[in-house]
């Protein structure tokens, strides 16, 4: 992903003074939930998002040089119980899940695009019930996480030929393996 920053946004990272927010966007199969952590509505690139101000809690996000899969969750309270099995029953997990970070100039209005602070997979979803309320928190993987799956596939003719079978390149990988080769003499 891109690591470029408006200008208006670096600009207001820079000042002396700063409004910053936190926006998230779920892509259940029943369509996208996008919040933000203030009061109201709030448009990004054409998409409204609403606000979850106290209901809405995002994990701190683990960001470091090294190549690891890191994750993120999202909570949000103050569910009706009501609504919990839907919840439970939504198809959501390997969707996308993506945390930005905003600024707002002095006017109330964003600055330039959002940050995508964090952009992975659905995975878990876990409720708890407190009374007449409850508490939905989604956790979200890093795509990175796949370079942890071992591969069932193999450098052989007839793997090869599974994905192209008029393919001969390898097709002599298994007498190479015990070929004795002589380098640099008669």
């Amino acid at each position: 992903m891109t690591r470029s920053l408006g200008t208006n946004f670096a600009n207001s990272l820079a000042a002396d003074e700063i409004q910053p927010f936190f926006a998230v966007e779920m892509d259940f199969s029943g369509g996208a939930i996008r919040l933000w952590g203030g009061y109201g509505n709030l448009t990004i690139g054409g998409d409204t998002y609403t606000g979850g101000a106290d209901f809405l809690k995002i994990s701190e996000v683990d960001e470091t040089s090294e190549i690891k899969a890191a994750g993120i969750s999202v909570q949000l309270s103050g569910i009706p119980t009501s609504l919990i099995a839907t919840a439970l029953i939504e198809a959501y997990q390997g969707r996308d899940i993506t945390l930005y970070f905003g600024t707002f100039n002095s006017s109330g209005v964003v600055n330039d695009t959002p940050y995508v602070l964090f952009k992975g997979r659905m995975d878990v979803m876990s409720v708890t019930e407190n009374g007449d309320t409850s508490f939905v928190t989604v956790s979200g993987e890093s795509r990175l996480i796949d370079l942890e799956i071992a591969r069932e596939r193999r450098y052989t003719s007839e793997d090869q030929k599974i994905d192209y079978p008029a393919d001969k390149g390898l097709e002599f990988v298994a007498d190479l393996q015990q070929k004795e080769l002589i380098w640099g003499g008669k």
